[in-house]
C-alpha cells in the first residue's frame, strides 16, 4: 500500500506525514509513505487544498490535517 502526502512542504503538510506515519504503525499496515510536493504532480491529483492523503493514488481527503485515528480507519478499509 502506498500512503501520498501531497503538499509542499508546509508545516501542515508535516503533520499530516507525522500522523500517516503514525497511524502505519499502530495499525501495523504494510504501506509506505511518499511524499508529494512538485505542483503539477499534486495537481494530477485533482487536488486544490493541501496538505492531502492518498492512498493508493485515491485522494482520501484535502485541506486538512487528519488525525491518526482517522488515517488508522482509512487504512483499516484500503
Amino acid at each position: 500500500m502506498k500512503v501520498q502526502i501531497l503538499g509542499m512542504g508546509c508545516a501542515k503538510c508535516n503533520d499530516l506525514a507525522a500522523n500517516a506515519k503514525a497511524a502505519i504503525e499502530q495499525s501495523g499496515a504494510d504501506a509506505e509513505i511518499v511524499k508529494i510536493d512538485a505542483l503539477p504532480e499534486i495537481m494530477k491529483f485533482g487536488v486544490m487544498s493541501t496538505p492531502a492523503l492518498a492512498i493508493d493514488g485515491e485522494v482520501k481527503a484535502s485541506g486538512k490535517v487528519l488525525s491518526v485515528a482517522q488515517i488508522t480507519t482509512m487504512l483499516e478499509g484500503a
